[in-house]
């Protein structure tokens, strides 16, 4: 292996870092603001805010996440077994997306507000 190519895997490993920091900043900052609004706001809106806020962390993490896999997959792990494991993760990424996109905005990214 390169350094070159030792770097990039790095980097991927670097953005897999980020994207799980990313949904416990967002969680532990979800509940903050959850625990926050109750005393302003309906405890059922600041349930469905809690549920929107999560989901969005949720969302921006697995992109890092995903980010971080193809990287690692293109870069490092040229195999078959390391591809048909990014193409099954992509695919979970995808079903979790539109699920958590169509929680928080009520809506599937295709449809019209």
């Amino acid at each position: 292996m390169s350094p070159f190519e030792h770097y990039l895997g790095m980097a991927g490993y670097a953005i897999e870092v980020i994207g799980v920091l990313t949904i416990i900043t967002g969680f532990m900052l979800s509940a903050v603001w959850f625990v926050a609004r109750l005393s302003r706001i309906e405890s059922l809106e600041a349930y469905r805010r809690l549920r929107r806020d999560l989901g969005r962390s949720i969302l921006l993490g697995l992109e890092f996440l995903v980010a971080g896999d193809i990287i690692r997959t293109i870069v490092v792990e040229q195999t078959l077994e390391s591809a048909a494991t990014l193409a099954i993760i992509v695919i979970i990424r995808i079903v979790l997306s539109l699920t958590l996109e169509f929680e928080v905005a009520g809506r599937l990214p295709w449809q019209r507000e």
